[in-house]
């Protein structure tokens, strides 16, 4: 089996694990917009807003560093059990410190102390199970850890419906959780599952002898703040659009926005699982004579894929929203997500291109690239919501991440130069999103004339592209 095959293969493996939970995970979009008003779904949206910063700042690079180190380090049993220590510890203390100031810190991010509790307790267990998750990754372990992941979803499924469908208002129910508003109910769920999570890795905080090594441990953080800085930044560029629109339009436009941003949640989940199988895989490869081929020759195919979700997605939207999202009110909104689709294959190809600040340890370069991409976000929020509404948080994604991409390829050719087919990419980017925008804005979604335009675009692909699938497929 070739590198490549085994590649794709690991890839598909690890896709699986993120596709199918959160394909699974979709009915929750179904039943929290049938149960809660825009409103509360707003109010929802910005407590995983909280969530995803949290989660950044309490992993703080750990697992990009963990990857970048095992691989490199001759004692990679050192690397594993100096990252579980350093990150379990440090849980434990921002734990301790934030319980002890809860009323205070839930009074300044204006949230109800019980979903303060519930939200620091989701994201401390999930920062625990990082590299237990990042060992199995690395140790190519794709059924377990796609078990797990399956586990995680199936549980955050079953509660969301006993709760919300079959006991929302059950004096038992309501009396067991002491739950006071309705959406606590998803974030009840979410904790029991992720406390599940934890003890399905726990065996992996004892599989070895605990070893600390200070050089280790110096090697990590230094790699890994940029990275930090890096995350905190993509937060903002990915949620300061539903953190500014309450303010500054109304929650009810947040809760219909939020939930058509979901609508794109495909080329995001193909972005999560390529990614999955990609980081560890560059990180192992990176010492192979044909590397850097590789790595050209893989981000030509995600962008053939990515050029298709979009297209795909975009021709048949309204097939997909009628599958998630029930209550018309939420759907005024539709009108970003060919927007959003375009913006996130653009970061996709960024985190392709970004291998090149990682593999040379220059990782304060993707920090620098990110707080330029955060600028451009708020810049663009805050001076044309006002003028665009909600449309402006759209492009502002579109420009944020547009931009990331363009300055890593520019960048990575002067520090990292890989050979890539920018000519064939770019092709395919232009002709993919123009024919999405065609269908969708011109020719108001009509699904005939958007199926005719996938069927010309596949046919593009092949015609150009067969001499390489017919070798690739020959490969042993």
């Amino acid at each position: 089996m070739s590198v490549l095959q085994r590649f794709f293969k690991d890839t598909i493996i690890y896709g699986l694990a993120i596709v199918l939970p959160r394909l699974i995970n979709f009915l929750l979009v179904a039943i929290h917009t049938d149960v809660f008003s825009n409103e509360i779904y707003s109010d929802s949206t910005t407590f995983y807003i909280y969530a995803a910063f949290f989660n950044v700042l309490l992993a703080y690079g750990m697992e990009t560093s963990f990857f970048r180190f095992f691989s490199k380090n001759k004692d990679s049993n050192k690397v594993f059990t100096t990252s579980l220590i350093t990150i379990t510890s440090s849980t434990l203390a921002v734990g301790l410190l934030v319980f002890s100031f809860n009323q205070e810190l839930a009074n300044f991010m204006q949230l109800p102390i019980r979903s303060f509790n519930l939200l620091v307790s989701i994201t401390l267990i999930e920062a625990l199970i990082i590299i237990p998750f990042a060992y199995l990754r690395v140790t190519g372990r794709p059924i377990r850890f796609a078990v797990i992941k399956l586990i995680n979803v199936f549980i955050i499924v079953a509660f969301n419906i006993l709760f919300l469908h079959k006991n929302y208002g059950s004096e038992s129910v309501q009396n067991l959780f002491n739950v006071v508003e309705i959406v606590e109910y998803q974030f009840i769920a979410n904790l029991l599952a992720s406390i599940c999570v934890l003890l399905l890795v726990s065996p992996y905080f004892f599989k070895s002898k605990l070893s600390f090594d200070k050089a280790i441990f110096k090697q990590l953080l230094t790699y890994g703040w940029p990275i930090m800085i890096a995350g905190i930044a993509f937060v903002i560029n990915e949620n300061l659009d539903k953190f500014l629109i309450p303010k500054l339009i109304g929650k009810d436009t947040n809760g219909a926005y939020s939930a058509c941003y979901k609508l794109a949640v495909f080329m995001t989940l193909f972005i999560q699982a390529f990614r999955m199988g990609a980081e560890p895989f560059f990180f192992n490869h990176a010492d192979k004579d044909n590397a850097k081929q590789t790595y050209a020759t893989i981000l030509k195919y995600f962008t053939i894929v990515g050029s298709i979700g979009l297209l795909g997605i975009t021709v048949y939207l309204d097939v997909i929203k009628n599958l998630l999202i029930k209550n018309e009110s939420f759907l005024f909104a539709m009108d970003i997500v060919p927007i959003v689709l375009l913006a996130n294959l653009c970061l996709g190809i960024y985190h392709n291109l970004s291998i090149w600040y990682k593999l040379t340890d220059k990782t304060k370069y993707g920090m620098y690239i990110s707080i330029f991409g955060a600028i451009l976000t708020i810049g663009f929020n805050w001076f044309l919501i006002p003028i665009l509404g909600y449309m402006a948080c759209a492009y502002a994604t579109l420009v944020a991440y547009g931009s990331m991409m363009l300055v890593s390829y520019y960048l990575g050719r002067k520090h990292y130069f890989v050979p890539y087919q920018i000519n064939r990419i770019v092709t395919y980017l232009i002709i993919s999103s123009t024919l999405a925008f065609l269908a969708f804005y011109q020719f108001d979604r009509n699904i005939y004339i958007g199926t005719l335009f996938l069927v010309v675009f596949l046919g593009l692909i092949f015609y150009l592209e067969k001499k390489e699938f017919k070798q690739l497929l020959k490969q042993n």
